[in-house]
């Protein structure tokens, strides 16, 4: 099982992420969508395509864009559709 924490709270955990890069790829459904908010932060990847980030909300704590997802991954990136990573102090293990 491989698990997300950051500011004492566990924000996803899984036995079925996709690393790409390093970066763990929890599937959607295993991440507690009530931690995350929107953020208008988007970067380009010139294989994976362009990521929409969510920012971490934690007992009062913000965590801005420490979340990141591909909501239409390029063809070679496809695996990663559904799935966010996590970093910015996100302790994933």
């Amino acid at each position: 099982m491989v698990e997300a924490r950051w500011n004492d709270a566990r924000i996803a955990d899984s036995d079925d992420t996709v690393v790409v890069e390093g970066n763990h790829y929890f599937p959607v459904e295993s991440v507690d969508a009530a931690l995350l908010r929107p953020s208008d932060t988007t970067t380009v990847c010139p294989w994976k395509g362009t990521a929409h980030y969510y920012s971490l909300h934690v007992d009062g704590a913000d965590n801005r864009d420490a979340a990141w997802y591909y909501p239409d991954p390029k063809p070679k990136a496809a695996h990663i559709r559904g799935r966010i990573a996590f970093w910015k102090g996100v302790e994933v293990g």
